[in-house]
């Protein structure tokens, strides 16, 4: 069974949380999880799994980028987006390497453009476990063939 993806969003404003989450919940397959607390969201982040997290650039208990910077050191695998408004459009841009940023999308939002940010992001994330996968597979076989040629060698010896 295949398991939902999961999207967290985070700002301080009830209504862009609600219209979120509602286009997102009629229009996607996505799980959703909303919260007006970056700190709240952060101890979800601590005990759930998740696909991709949303958070609004300005919000007063702590800021977009310092909370995607803690959700980096939580889930570095986890592609992290910020909403911005236009005037800190310039700002936003900056944090996208400052805390390794997937994307940022300007509010108002464009549906289309959200989904697509998402559905890419979610992707990326799915691609980089696989490969995580794949390394594991490959460093255990090395493994087990460095073990098998040190039995080898112990046995000629």
């Amino acid at each position: 069974m295949e398991t939902q993806d999961t999207v967290v969003i985070v700002d301080d404003e009830e209504m862009v949380l609600t219209s979120l989450a509602t286009y997102l919940t009629l229009e996607t397959e996505y799980r959703v999880m909303t919260f007006t607390s970056a700190r709240l969201a952060l101890g979800f982040l601590e005990r759930e799994d998740v696909d991709l997290v949303i958070s609004d650039f300005l919000m007063p208990e702590m800021d977009g980028i310092a909370f995607l910077s803690r959700v980096r050191d939580l889930r570095p695998e986890v592609p992290r987006v910020i909403l911005t408004g236009y005037a800190d459009k310039e700002n936003a841009i900056k944090a996208i390497n400052e805390v390794g940023l997937y994307q940022y999308l300007e509010k108002p939002w464009d549906n289309d453009d959200l989904r697509i940010v998402i559905r890419n992001g979610i992707e990326k994330k799915k691609l980089i476990d696989k490969l995580a996968a794949k390394i594991r597979e490959i460093s255990d076989a090395h493994g087990e063939l460095e073990s098998i040629q040190q039995e080898i060698l112990r046995a000629f010896a």
